[in-house]
């Protein structure tokens, strides 16, 4: 499959992907492991007011994890851009953000910062130190 350029060994499918789908503001994929086998789900272009919670949340972290990889954190202006909404739709990313860490999926980067300085990272980051 490598030879015939059909696939890639390097691994950074991911990457490209979560990219891709950031930048066409996409809902993030769905990825179920079951029986020896992965199957991912990608999802047509789709308002945030019509995604549903897991959709949100999905999208949330996969925007964590992207920032993550690029040495980021997100915060409520990354989460506004990944999703499209004006400077004053704050409360609608503040809600994407809430709804993600009771998920238990993004987790503070730093919990002693204010409300308003406040960055986030992706769970497993956890132990990892955080970036600025």
């Amino acid at each position: 499959m490598r030879r015939c350029h059909i696939c890639e060994e390097r691994g950074s499918g991911w990457d490209r992907i979560a990219a891709s789908i950031e930048l066409y503001q996409l809902p993030a994929p769905s990825i179920r492991v079951s029986e020896g086998q992965t199957i991912v789900t990608l999802f047509a272009p789709k308002e945030l007011s019509k995604m549903d919670i897991n959709e949100r949340t999905r999208a949330v972290y996969l925007h964590a994890c992207l920032r993550y990889v690029e040495a980021e954190s997100i915060n409520n202006a990354t989460v506004r851009k990944r999703f499209g909404l004006s400077d004053r739709q704050t409360a609608k990313a503040s809600n994407c953000i809430k709804e993600a860490i009771e998920a238990e999926l993004i987790i503070p980067a730093d919990p002693s910062a204010g409300r308003k300085n406040m960055k986030y990272n992706p769970y497993w980051a956890k132990s990892t130190s955080s970036f600025s």
